[in-house]
């Protein structure tokens, strides 16, 4: 007997698997657990040492558990390839699932795999060829997808329904991996719809889908060559019909997965396609009508047909049917089934207003509900649901909720009802009031962006200036630790606080207050520890107006206002000494310098960034997508033009002073600190603009800024602009004049130098009133990572007045799981381009 031979019969049995598993699972400790698993992998590397080991199938099974486990086993690779070359079917499926288990496209080994796939995929043995074909699609990588792709193609063609399933999921993952491929299985897929096999026929329909989904063309080509519609509509009606086989039935439904995969395939080749939506609108009717909705495969079926007629050109009484469907989902006790109506009601509120509108009570009803995420979708598909003739009820039970709501929820919920009142607003005291329900009951979680509009729209009202002093002077005295209602209360009171005492206020009763009770309450906030910085410069200065308007106070305005004079906060020290000034060298001054403001001049309020970003997104379902096609775009905000008292401060002594960082905020001159608006810093090539403080209301539309630089291109009228350098994404406009007067056109591009893509991009812009600007569509959504690949797009500029250009910017985009939003502005725009 050879030595081998000796030691192989004196080695130990290794450990059959069960007994592995029961020995980790008695493990008392993770210590002991380690213990175990390191023992055991020390056995199975010896035994892989041994070329002859008859116990490699074991040893690499037992391995794939303790991977499985969570511990390190890539030395068993080698092995998994040494037992797929081994002619016995047991060997190969371990080895195989070995495979798919420690392999990855970016391991060495794996080009080690393709030949042997490639041999095993020509196999006589059904079962090895379908090993071979689940591990391709588990692992292929491009190289091997491009390997393998003339195997699989001819493996669809088979006449076994068992291979011919396999190799069919096979050329789908194939697709979604080098779509390039996608031309070699077009001619394959003629009759696989023809196919009597069920699993045939269902991964045929899988992947033509995403054939369809990947390629236009190749939709087109599907959707009008082989003519695909008829097809599928008749083998959907065959199914609810007849059925394709008991054996597929679910409580008494025909085949519902397969229903619920041709649906999506027929959402796809109705997109768009009035001829094609023809085709099939008798038959989702049918299905919507005659499935059962008792049962939850049912309600499976019918938000499918939902979906699918929303998605595309069907008819007007379609589309109710739909919208209906989702109303019966709105009644269900199940609460998946009311969330997924209102979150599908939600994107289609665009397509069929009316018909959504129908169910307004239910849906409000839904705002009651004990599950918080049902209430969020409640609350977002209300407010998509108001307009001029119901915005009184609807505002109502929105009241009624932001009281009562979740803490995450106020924020949102009380931006969006003062952007709707502002909208459909019946009269402007109606206006204010909601507004300031709102400032009362949201408390602290009111935006500064609400602050900055409710103060825009009570300076243009000029009528109610004194019913808003005085409720606003009413809440302030019940309550000042609100921050934003204390701000918007002290402005009011600052700017028309001589208002309240006149017998002529609206509907309200003269009020027993005096001045001195006015200048106590602003004095409380001022003298506040819980009010913020921003509180108290308000306070401040709203003490210095009253100081021309309650004359009896001066003396007592002074006083408090001199205690501010040493304040640590540099903010409040500034003020402080700047309004002694005032009164101590310059009174004669005062009155004029403490005027009321002007009218704030902002314009299209609309756009401004109060909107729900979710707004812009793509409406998937509604039959109008979403774009950031938009004419006309003005969101420039034109701050108040200085007057000649910024000479008189000249003379003072008290001009610009520098920002002071450390505190929060800086003081740009003492105009800007009485009407409590800084200024809007202007953005140059070589500057970055200074943070502004916290009152300005123009904080939320300005954003750091990229130097810029202009390339003239020989061409005098061609210019290139570098609009936005910042976190590897790049955008570049290259600008150059159009046939007809006035207008320029401009090409942006935009790369990603980053080593992950960048999806969902989307590129926005907005310019000054004064010109007139048409977004075109852009030329995809995807920026590969490495600059492999570009985004473009093309705006117009018509500038009628020829005057300097500026452009504000919005770039938002998906990458490594996040959405990303970045802001920028462009002003080196070469004013030749329009002379």
């Amino acid at each position: 007997m050879k030595k081998r031979d000796i030691f192989q019969s004196i080695m130990p049995t290794p450990k059959r698997l069960r007994d592995l598993i029961r020995e980790i699972r008695s493990a008392r400790t993770a210590a002991d657990e380690r213990s175990v698993v390191n023992k055991e992998c020390a056995a199975i590397r010896e035994s892989f040492r041994d070329e002859d080991n008859t116990y490699r199938c074991r040893n690499v099974a037992k391995l794939l558990y303790i991977h499985m486990l969570g511990y390190p086993a890539h030395f068993g690779q080698l092995e998994c390839m040494k037992l797929i070359a081994s002619p016995r079917f047991t060997d190969k499926r371990i080895g195989y699932l070995g495979c798919m288990l420690l392999l990855d496209e970016r391991q060495d080994v794996h080009l080690l795999v393709t030949n042997s796939l490639k041999n095993d995929l020509s196999h006589q043995t059904q079962y090895i060829q379908s090993l071979a074909l689940c591990t391709l699609g588990v692992i292929c990588s491009a190289e091997m997808c491009r390997d393998l792709a003339g195997e699989i193609e001819k493996m669809i063609k088979s006449a076994n329904a068992y291979i011919k399933k396999k190799s069919i999921l096979c050329a789908y993952r194939i697709i979604r991996k080098v779509p390039d491929l996608m031309e070699m299985f077009i001619p394959s897929t003629r009759s696989l719809l023809n196919e009597k096999n069920h699993g045939v026929l269902f991964t045929a329909v899988c992947l033509i889908t995403e054939m369809c989904e990947k390629s236009p063309d190749t939709l087109h080509h599907f959707r009008k060559e082989y003519e695909l519609v008829p097809q599928l509509v008749r083998i959907l009606k065959n199914l609810i019909m007849a059925g394709y086989s008991p054996e597929h039935d679910v409580s008494g439904v025909s085949d519902p997965f397969l229903q619920v995969k041709i649906l999506r395939l027929l959402r796809r080749l109705g997109k768009t396609d009035l001829e094609a939506s023809e085709t099939m609108n008798d038959i989702l009717a049918q299905v919507a009508t005659n499935t059962d909705t008792s049962k939850n495969v049912g309600h499976a079926i019918l938000y499918e047909i939902v979906l699918t007629i929303m998605g595309i050109q069907s008819e007007a009484g379609l589309r109710v049917l739909a919208v209906n469907i989702l109303g019966r989902f709105l009644l269900n006790n199940d609460k998946n089934i009311r969330y997924i109506a209102l979150n599908t009601l939600l994107r289609v509120v665009q397509a069929d207003y009316n018909a959504v509108q129908r169910h307004r009570t239910t849906i409000v009803d839904c705002l009651k509900d004990p599950d918080i995420s049902i209430r969020k979708r409640a609350m977002e598909l209300s407010f998509a649901l108001i307009n001029a003739n119901n915005v009184r009820g609807m505002m109502k039970e929105l009241l009624h909720f932001l009281e009562n709501c979740d803490q995450e929820f106020k924020a949102d919920c009380c931006s969006n009802i003062v952007m709707s009142a502002s909208k459909y607003s019946p009269n402007k005291r109606w206006h204010i009031d909601t507004v300031l329900k709102v400032l009362v009951m949201a408390g602290n979680h009111v935006r500064g962006d609400v602050v900055s509009m409710l103060i825009q729209l009570i300076s243009e009202t000029k009528t109610l200036h004194g019913y808003i002093a005085l409720q606003m002077y009413k809440a302030l005295s019940n309550d000042f630790t609100q921050q934003p209602m204390a701000q918007v209360a002290i402005w009011c009171i600052g700017e028309y606080g001589e208002h309240m005492f006149s017998t002529n206020v609206e509907d309200e009763e003269p009020v027993d207050v005096s001045e001195d009770d006015v200048v106590k309450v602003v004095e409380k906030v001022l003298s506040n520890n819980n009010s913020n910085e921003i509180t108290k410069e308000y306070a401040i200065t709203t003490l210095m107006k009253l100081s021309s308007r309650f004359t009896s106070t001066v003396p007592r305005i002074r006083q408090i206002i001199e205690v501010y004079g040493s304040s640590t906060n540099v903010e409040l020290q500034q003020r402080s000494v700047e309004y002694t000034n005032l009164f101590s060298k310059f009174d004669h001054l005062r009155p004029a310098l403490l005027e009321h403001m002007p009218l704030l001049e902002v314009h299209a309020r609309s756009r401004s960034v109060m909107e729900d970003e979710g707004q812009e997104e793509e409406n998937l379902l509604g039959g109008v997508e979403a774009t950031n096609n938009e004419n006309n775009i003005n969101t420039m905000i034109n701050p108040p033009v200085p007057t000649e008292g910024s000479s008189i401060l000249d003379l003072i002594g008290n001009g610009p002073s520098k920002p002071d960082t450390t505190s929060g905020g800086g003081a740009v001159d003492l105009l800007d600190l009485l009407g409590d608006l800084g200024s809007t810093p202007t953005i140059n090539n070589n500057t970055t603009p200074t943070q502004s403080s916290g009152n300005n209301l123009l904080d939320g539309f300005l954003s750091p800024e990229p130097s810029h630089t202009n390339q003239m291109n020989g061409d005098s009228s061609l210019c290139k602009i570098v609009a936005f350098s910042r976190n590897d994404l790049l955008v570049e406009m290259m600008c150059e004049k159009d046939t007809e007067p006035n207008i320029v056109v401009i090409n942006v591009k935009a790369t990603n130098s980053s080593s992950t893509p960048m999806s969902d991009f989307v590129f926005q812009a907005a310019v000054p009133k004064s010109f007139q600007m048409q977004l075109q569509s852009p030329s995809g959504t995807n920026l590969p990572a490495s600059n492999q690949g570009e985004v473009t797009q093309v705006i117009k500029i018509n500038n009628t007045q020829k005057t300097q250009l500026k452009m504000r910017l919005k770039m938002t985009y998906c990458q490594n799981g996040n959405t990303v939003t970045e802001l920028g502005e462009v002003n080196t725009f070469p004013q030749h381009l329009w002379t």
